[in-house]
């Protein structure tokens, strides 16, 4: 697959229907260099998710049925946007652990919501089920190709920005959006992947040889809690030997902690993860490379204003 082609054909699709994200250089957090941030947490519907969604749903014909989703939340209200914006139905299922701030946020958009018992994973069944009684389109959260090229416009939109990083490091779940940065540079930018401790997928398939299934707990797990990577990822994380490093959660809570302090940017703990590891010294540059993180989230568990 010809991915930088596709990431640029979904760029075109998706431009009238998503925001260009900001980016800013910062110094702080103590941290003795600077650091690039791109927000995307400031997408529709609090994070990166809606690119992917609306690629899917513009580079295909949707069913009169609409469509389906699983998500740990993010990716269900971000399916549901799209789905809304574009006159579609939409049956979304999450996991109670999504939280009440991202089951309001998908309530919102005026989607039939169903919260189930248990983890993404779970969700994700119920979800295969409702598609194949009904032949409702499955707008899958990370494992697709539309989805990966969705995700990917938001690293081409870096690039034309004016990227000048030599690494970027970028939070992973189920692995749809690192997949998407692997996809679009294709080895000209060193790619971090930074997961929590006790919610790792990539990290433990790369240890594997092979995506496997993984326990998932902890404070991003609703955000980062996939339980086996997409096979997608990890066929593109494999080539180019990626350096995976895990966080624990006292790192990311600090780094959220960091970011609403002295930014004032308020996100999520998945939207703090990638800079954890820079905190946590997890990830440790080099004199004089220069550092971009991704900041994916901004839908924290409660609602501040709410």
């Amino acid at each position: 697959m010809n991915w930088q082609e596709e990431i640029r054909n979904a760029a075109e699709r998706v431009r009238p229907h998503v925001q260009q994200t900001p980016v800013m250089q910062t110094q702080g957090f103590g941290l003795d260099f600077p650091v690039e941030l791109k927000l995307e947490h400031m997408q529709h519907t609090g994070s990166f998710k809606a690119r992917g969604a609306f690629n899917t749903l513009l580079s295909q014909p949707v069913p009169p049925a609409g469509l389906v989703a699983a998500s740990g939340g993010n990716h269900g209200a971000a399916a549901a946007y799209a789905a809304h914006q574009l006159g579609h139905k939409a049956r979304i299922y999450v996991p109670e652990m999504a939280g009440p701030a991202k089951i309001s946020l998908i309530e919102r958009t005026g989607a039939d919501l169903q919260v189930v018992p248990g983890a993404y994973a779970n969700a994700l069944e119920q979800a295969q089920a409702y598609e194949a009684d009904t032949c409702a389109m499955q707008v899958h959260a990370y494992d697709a190709p539309a989805t990966v090229a969705g995700q990917g416009t938001c690293f081409a939109e870096w690039q034309a920005q004016g990227l000048e990083a030599d690494t970027l490091l970028i939070a992973v779940g189920g692995g749809g959006l690192i997949a998407g940065a692997l996809a679009w540079f294709q080895g000209a930018k060193k790619i971090v992947a930074v997961e929590p401790e006790t919610s790792c997928a990539l990290n433990a398939a790369l240890l594997a040889g092979q995506p496997v299934d993984v326990d998932v707990s902890g404070v991003a797990a609703n955000a980062l809690g996939a339980k086996r990577i997409g096979a997608i990822c990890f066929e593109l994380a494999s080539q180019p030997g990626l350096p995976s490093v895990t966080v624990p959660d006292s790192a990311i809570t600090r780094a959220q902690t960091a970011l609403w302090r002295e930014r004032r940017i308020l996100v999520e703990p998945a939207g703090a993860t990638a800079l954890a590891a820079l905190l946590c010294g997890a990830y440790r540059p080099a004199p004089g490379e220069r550092v971009a993180v991704l900041i994916c989230g901004g839908n924290i568990a409660l609602d501040p204003l709410g």
